[in-house]
């Protein structure tokens, strides 16, 4: 997921450019937009910072009670929250003594807050568990009732516990979709080249987009499946003939029923349209290609995105020859080679300050500290256009009540057990219109 320095990137670069240059001029899939291409009307931003001395902040988070409060998720375990541009000195959640992080793609991943979260005081946490060798814990806990900036720590409840075989690719992204329902990011397991063969495995929760239902639990877990995924598999009497083959390729009797689409890598980030309910998906590729995956409102799920068949637009492994095409393509791709080696999706603006940025879809790289803008255009296809090429490093991002959009940052190290605490400290950044950017504020270094 993330390097130590720019160096490292350097150096891969240059490994995939004399390695394979000619793959880097593959032609991508006829809708999948890379680098180079143009928006519908000129945007131009800018990423002010909002506030620093971060331990490995890897999300912000609005709780959307009208408090104004931003929740930043700091990788050793720890929720910090920033009010009126100020970090509050007590956390609002610390379980440390619970989550491992030696290792730079393991820790507390993501903080989500229930869409009632101002009536019942709910919020779920996903982190990779001490006790349990790494596996990945969702656990939803209360605010406290006496103090609104500090969560309950009694109130713990486990939803949810993914084995994990080794400590990277675990993805971690929760969100909340429109239907209430809880959507979890699940990596393929680790190690490289996904040597499990989850991504196409429908056993197994790992390398999914999973769906459950937080506000129900059957007996034997914390949740309960919505009885609209597309795994689910009805108890039936078994009908050897006059079944049509369509109806037969609807079956998945060993299919975990949480699973709402498969074949992701390592999907980090994923965040839904407020307006229009569609679901984008940044999933961290190989070794050559990065990509953005897009599922409309409309899906009923049971997307195939293609790992490890695919990877990007391309065969996984990159050499293979005459190869197909697998899944469903991804909306945008880009090379390690030129633009950076690990995506991060901030967001869709729909806020209301910025007009130009207006249902543009905001990406960036965390190797590169490149920021993209996609959309469609009038055609319908999908556009990428480079707008910041900046010196720090996106870690993850959210957004506010009235739809601003945030990104924190940090620089982490990816040689072997360290204390996150020794990092250099990371930031919290608003991303602006560039033209409505106050003079006094600090603003991203470019390169």
């Amino acid at each position: 997921m993330y390097t130590s320095t720019f160096l490292r990137y350097s150096v891969c670069a240059l490994i995939c450019c004399v390695a394979g240059i000619a793959h880097s001029q593959t032609a991508s899939s006829s809708n999948t937009a890379r680098p180079g291409g143009k928006l519908s009307r000129p945007v131009a931003i800018h990423l002010e910072k909002v506030a620093g001395g971060f331990a490995d902040p890897v999300n912000v988070v609005s709780p959307r009670d009208g408090s104004g409060r931003l929740f930043v998720v700091e990788r050793p375990g720890v929720v910090r929250i920033v009010q009126n541009g100020e970090v509050l000195r007590r956390p609002f959640l610390d379980i440390k003594d619970t989550v491992v992080s030696s290792f730079v793609e393991q820790g507390l991943y993501d903080l989500e807050f229930h869409p009632q979260f101002k009536t019942n005081g709910l919020f779920y946490v996903h982190y990779s568990d001490m006790w349990f060798n790494g596996d990945s814990f969702i656990v939803e806990y209360k605010v406290s009732t006496d103090n609104p900036n500090r969560a309950d720590a009694d109130s713990a409840r486990v939803v949810m516990q993914i084995e994990q075989p080794y400590a990277n690719h675990n993805g971690g992204e929760l969100v909340f979709g429109p239907d209430g329902y809880l959507y979890i990011g699940s990596g393929d397991g680790g190690w490289e080249g996904d040597v499990l063969g989850a991504g196409q495995d429908l056993s197994t929760l790992l390398a999914k987009i999973l769906r459950i239902d937080v506000n129900s639990r059957s007996a034997d877990k914390g949740y309960a499946i919505p009885k609209d995924n597309p795994f689910v598999t009805p108890l039936q009497q078994m009908v050897l003939f006059g079944v049509s083959e369509e109806r037969f390729a609807q079956i998945h009797p060993n299919a975990r029923p949480e699973i709402w689409a498969y074949g992701v890598r390592n999907p980090l980030k994923m965040q839904f349209d407020r307006q229009t309910g569609d679901l984008y998906i940044a999933d961290v590729g190989q070794n050559h290609w990065e990509e953005i995956n897009f599922q409309p409102a409309s899906s009923k799920g049971g997307e195939n995105y293609g790992w490890k068949f695919m990877c990007g637009t391309h065969p996984f492994p990159i050499s293979a020859v005459d190869a197909p095409k697998v899944g469903v393509m991804p909306i945008g791709e880009y090379s390690h080679v030129s633009d950076g080696i690990c995506v991060v999706g901030i967001g869709i603006y729909r806020g209301k300050k910025y007009a130009s940025l207006n249902g543009i879809y905001f990406v960036a790289d965390w190797g590169s500290g490149k920021l993209w803008g996609m959309e469609r255009d009038s055609s319908g296809t999908w556009q990428m256009q480079e707008l910041l090429d900046t010196q720090v490093r996106p870690t993850g991002a959210g957004e506010d009540e009235d739809g601003t959009l945030y990104v924190t940052s940090a620089t982490a190290n990816y040689g072997g057990p360290v204390d996150p605490y020794d990092n250099e400290p990371g930031s919290l950044w608003r991303l602006v219109e560039k033209s409505q950017l106050p003079a006094s504020s600090q603003t991203v270094p470019l390169d």
